[in-house]
C-alpha cells in the first residue's frame, strides 16, 4: 500500500435481494410516488410469464405502464433514441430497466437521454464526456434476470453506434439506479447456454477485476468472494438449477460488477471485438477468451493466482493450475474453448487485432499489452 498517495473509494446502491422481493416493486414505486414507469426489457424477456405477471401486478396496484422492448442484441443508438421518445410521448415519471445486460444499459441510457440534449455519444465517457452530465436522472429501478453484467449496480451503460458498431461507453455516478431488485426467482428460467456464457461472464469480471492494476482493495475482495461463489456454483446453476445456484450466481454477479470499478483487462479487450465484429455473445467471447488471457498475465503474478485458485477450491500454492481450470469449466459447461467454434476465422484476425488494441480495457490490465500480443492470442485461440 501506497501510503504517500490519496485514494477516493465508492460503493452502489440500495439492493433488496432475496427470493419474491420483486413482489415489493408495484409498492416501492407507490411509496415514491412514480405512477407511469416506462418499463424497458428485451424482446425475449416480454414474452415470458414472470415478466407479464410483473406488469400484471404494476397494473393492479394502479400503475400506468409503458412497455419499451424494441432493441438489438448488443444495444445501438437508435434504440435509446426510441426508448426516449416512448418516455416523453407517453408521459413517463420513472424507468424500470428488467433483463439482462443489454435492456438495463438501454434503459440507464434512456434515463440520462432525458434531460441531457446533446448528442447521446457526447456523452462518451471515454473522451471526457461524463462532466456534461449535469442534471437531475429519472427515478431508475433496476431488475436482474441474468447472472452475467452485473449491469444493475453499474453506473454506465455500453452503447454502440449505428453504423460502425463501436462501442461507446455513457457513464456517471448519477446513473446509479436507487433501487435494485435482486431475485433469484426470475432467473430459474434461464436456458443451460445463457446460464454458461452469462455466469462466465460474471467470473471474468471477479477475475479481472482483482488482477486489475489500479488500487481498491475493497473491490479486489469483494472480487475473490464473487470467484468462491461462482465455483461453487456455476456447474449446477447450469445444469441442474435450483434457488441456492441460482441465488449463489445472482450474487457473484452483482459482485463482479462492483470489483470492476476497479478496472477489466485484456480478456474483455479480446471479447468486445468479437461482439462488434461478429455480433458474438458477450458472456460466451469471454467464456472462449479467459483461459488464454489469463495465460498472458500468469508470469509475474503468481501471488495473485495462487489467491484466485484457493479461492476456486484448486488448494493452496496451485495458481499454476489456474488456467486448466478454466479450459475445464468450459468443457464442464458445454461452452467451446477455441474460436473457431463461434465462427472466428483467420481472415478475421487482423481486424480483431486492431479492434483489441483500440479497447478501452487492457490499460487496467496488470501487464501491458501491444497489438501483436492480441494477433498471437488471438491465433492461439483460433
Amino acid at each position: 500500500m501506497d501510503l504517500t498517495s490519496r485514494y477516493s473509494f465508492s460503493f452502489p446502491t440500495t439492493i433488496r435481494f432475496g427470493t419474491g422481493v420483486i413482489d415489493e416493486l408495484p409498492g416501492y414505486l407507490k411509496s415514491q410516488g412514480l405512477l407511469n414507469p416506462l418499463v424497458v426489457t428485451d424482446p425475449l424477456v416480454k414474452e415470458l410469464d414472470f415478466f407479464k405477471k410483473i406488469i400484471s401486478s404494476l397494473r393492479n396496484a394502479g400503475i400506468s405502464v409503458e412497455v419499451c422492448a424494441e432493441m438489438h442484441k448488443n444495444p445501438v443508438k437508435s434504440d435509446v433514441i426510441k426508448g426516449k421518445e416512448l418516455f416523453v410521448n407517453t408521459g413517463r415519471d420513472a424507468i424500470v430497466g428488467i433483463g439482462g445486460g443489454v435492456p438495463l444499459d438501454v434503459a440507464r441510457a434512456i434515463a440520462l437521454s432525458i434531460n441531457h440534449h446533446r448528442d447521446l455519444f457526447d456523452y462518451d465517457d471515454l473522451i471526457g464526456g461524463d462532466k456534461y452530465v449535469t442534471e437531475p436522472i429519472p427515478h431508475l429501478v433496476t431488475v436482474p434476470t441474468t447472472s452475467g453484467t452485473g449491469s444493475e449496480v453499474g453506473r454506465s451503460a455500453i452503447i454502440a453506434e449505428d453504423d460502425t458498431k463501436k462501442k461507446r461507453i455513457l457513464f456517471s455516478p448519477s446513473l446509479l439506479a436507487k433501487m435494485v431488485f435482486a431475485d433469484p426467482v426470475l432467473t430459474m428460467d434461464l436456458p443451460p447456454f445463457v446460464t454458461a456464457a452469462t455466469g462466465m461472464d460474471a467470473l471474468t469480471h471477479n477475475v479481472e477485476a482483482f488482477l486489475a492494476k489500479n488500487f481498491h482493495p475493497l473491490c479486489s475482495g469483494i472480487a475473490l468472494e464473487g470467484m468462491k461463489l461462482i465455483s461453487n456454483s456455476i456447474v449446477q446453476a447450469t445444469h441442474k438449477p435450483d434457488l441456492e445456484s441460482r441465488a449463489q450466481m445472482l450474487m457473484a454477479s452483482m459482485m463482479g460488477a462492483v470489483a470492476f470499478q476497479k478496472g477489466l483487462g485484456i480478456v474483455h479487450s479480446l471479447a468486445h471485438p468479437l461482439s462488434s465484429l461478429l455480433d458474438t455473445h458477450h458472456g460466451l467471447a469471454n467464456a472462449v477468451n479467459l483461459p488464454f488471457g489469463m495465460r498472458f498475465n500468469y508470469e509475474g503474478f503468481e501471488q495473485q493466482f495462487d489467491q484466485m485458485a484457493f479461492m476456486m477450491g484448486l488448494g493452496a500454492e496451485a495458481g499454476d493450475k489456474f488456467v486448466d481450470y478454466l479450459f475445464s469449466l468450459n468443457q464442464q459447461l458445454n461452452l467451446p474453448t477455441r474460436l473457431s467454434g463461434i465462427g472466428v476465422e483467420e481472415a478475421h484476425l487482423e481486424t480483431l487485432a486492431d479492434l483489441a488494441f483500440a479497447d478501452f480495457c487492457h490499460p487496467n490490465n496488470p501487464k501491458p499489452v501491444s497489438r501483436a500480443d492480441f494477433k498471437r492470442l488471438y491465433t492461439e485461440a483460433l
